[in-house]
């Protein structure tokens, strides 16, 4: 089980992933998404071993995850889900991994095939602003974190794309 700080990116610093002990597996270079407009994911020695990538042309909030160099998946939202959010987590010549759940509120699963591989929750911790990702056995815990991180930064920058619509829709009700 992986411990993951919630909204890390409207701060904008670096944080550390944890396991259940408290011991840093992965570091989140959260600076770079404001100069490059990516996320690096860097073992607890400082080496990137993968990247979050921001598609800036595209039709609906897309990710790039890159591991290692290479392409791994990319994140994208779902066109039409009524009533909920979803993500697909397009993974080149493999089958498709889905994120169905609660995504904003962080309880949701990631699903192979209709198989769960991968649980985010909320609930299984007492540490405000932190939320818990279970990977199972012989699922590559790279992409799942990455693709995490990848919908933690679609979901601020949709509020934040509402918030700053609200603020434009006061200012013209003034």
């Amino acid at each position: 089980m992986f411990l993951i700080r919630e909204r890390f990116f409207s701060i904008g610093d670096d944080f550390d992933v944890l396991d259940e002990q408290g011991t840093k597996l992965y570091r989140i270079d959260g600076k770079a998404l404001s100069i490059r407009d990516k996320v690096v994911i860097e073992d607890p020695d400082g080496v990137e071993l993968a990247t979050v990538h921001r598609h800036l042309i595209a039709l609906r909030p897309t990710y790039e995850i890159r591991i290692g160099g290479e392409e791994a998946a990319e994140v994208r939202k779902k066109l039409f889900t009524p009533f909920r959010d979803k993500f697909t987590i397009d993974v080149p010549g493999r089958h498709d991994l889905e994120m169905k759940g609660d995504l904003s509120n962080h309880e949701y699963d990631i699903e192979l095939d209709g198989d769960t591989v991968a649980e985010v929750s909320k609930r299984w911790l007492t540490i405000r602003d932190t939320y818990a990702v279970r990977v199972e056995q012989g699922v590559d815990e790279l992409l799942i974190i990455g693709s995490v991180i990848a919908l933690d930064l679609a979901m601020e920058r949709e509020a934040e794309k509402k918030d700053k619509e609200q603020r434009e829709d006061e200012k013209d009700e003034d």
